[in-house]
């Protein structure tokens, strides 16, 4: 189904800031005229790095939308200028593990959130880690500077998963299509 009768009628910023917020004014197939928020982000990738010894590591890290830490994939927003998504994936191993990953999969690309952001996330399987000194002048700061490692079996992440241990959706995502792949 086409959604090219859906006419964007006008369009307004609201807000400027780590986010853009968008207003839109939508036609809809019958003539009425709605009013949509869409916030603007950059894309963003998240790997599952899978350890030599077959654990994948996570992090745990603060997240203030939910006012607690959570268990997630390492991941970032792709917010270097000319960047593809393999080499932010890479970028992000290094900031966040101190790893970078000598073998990268696709593993799928998804919207976060369709019904309000045009968020985009690549995912990646990662193997083959090697250790990785971060670039000149980097410096983790605010929540980064703070999270901790966890590694974990795959099947126990993937467990932690169903027990609704762990509900971040990029690493819910993403430890299923890993455990897939490399269990199936």
């Amino acid at each position: 189904m086409s959604a090219a009768w859906f006419e964007t009628v006008s369009s307004r910023t609201a807000y400027e800031g780590f986010s853009r917020v968008r207003i839109d004014t939508v036609r809809t197939p019958d003539g009425d005229e709605v009013e949509r928020e869409v916030v603007q982000r950059p894309a963003a990738v998240g790997v599952v790095p899978i350890a030599p010894d077959g654990r994948v590591l996570l992090l745990h890290q603060y997240r203030q939308p939910v006012g607690r830490p959570m268990v997630e994939l390492p991941a970032g927003l792709m917010d270097v200028d000319g960047e593809e998504p393999a080499e932010t994936a890479q970028r992000e191993l290094i900031e966040e593990l101190g790893m970078r990953a000598g073998s990268l999969t696709a593993l799928t690309v998804f919207w976060n959130s369709a019904g309000w952001t045009d968020e985009v996330t690549h995912l990646y399987l990662g193997r083959e880690l090697q250790p990785a000194d971060a670039p000149d002048g980097f410096r983790a700061k605010a929540e980064e500077a703070h999270l901790e490692v966890v590694s974990l079996p795959l099947a126990d992440a993937v467990a932690a998963v169903h027990d609704r241990e762990i509900t971040d959706a990029k690493t819910v995502v993403g430890l299923l299509l890993a455990h897939s792949r490399l269990e199936g």
